[in-house]
């Protein structure tokens, strides 16, 4: 079996671009609500798609090491794929960081962000025969609460502390 085609490489894709979007997609909010700053948005990003690709790499390493019938092909798959997804999908909301006002930014990754999140539900209700709207639905709508909570923590924090 081929690596893009392993279980450990579609575990890690999975992983890494949903977790790649959910939290950068929380921290623009989160950011732009306690900063108004494209610098620390920028900041943000770009640790994400490092610091937490890395974390998340090596999460899934050990949670994949803690499986007994897990193989060392299957390890590595979900590892290196975990790695490559996070940091890639977290990346991309650099861009509209790069060229838009900070506002339309955030708008523009929040919506990225959404889309990514429904692509890859229908392909799991597809993956699993079961209904699109209903794992979409669940999906965008716990995405959509990440930003809600995110912006708001990110306002109290500058009320309370700026």
């Amino acid at each position: 079996m081929g690596f893009l085609s392993s279980d450990g490489a579609r575990t890690g894709l999975f992983f890494g671009a949903t977790s790649g979007v959910i939290t950068t997609i929380g921290l623009i909010a989160g950011l732009h609500a306690g900063t108004n700053s494209v610098a620390a948005v920028l900041g943000g990003v770009l640790v994400i798609a490092v610091a937490d690709a890395l974390s998340d790499a090596l999460g899934i390493h050990l949670a994949e090491e803690a499986d007994p019938n897990a193989t060392q092909q299957h390890i590595w798959a979900a590892t290196i794929s975990t790695f490559v997804a996070k940091f890639v999908f977290a990346i991309t909301f650099a861009v509209p960081v790069l060229l838009l006002p900070l506002f339309s930014a955030v708008v523009a990754s929040v919506i990225w962000g959404i889309v990514v999140i429904a692509v890859l539900s229908y392909f799991i209700a597809r993956a699993q025969q079961a209904s699109p709207l209903a794992i979409i639905g669940e999906h965008v709508g716990i995405a959509i609460l990440v930003v809600i909570l995110s912006h708001y923590i990110g306002a109290w924090v500058n009320a309370t502390f700026a």
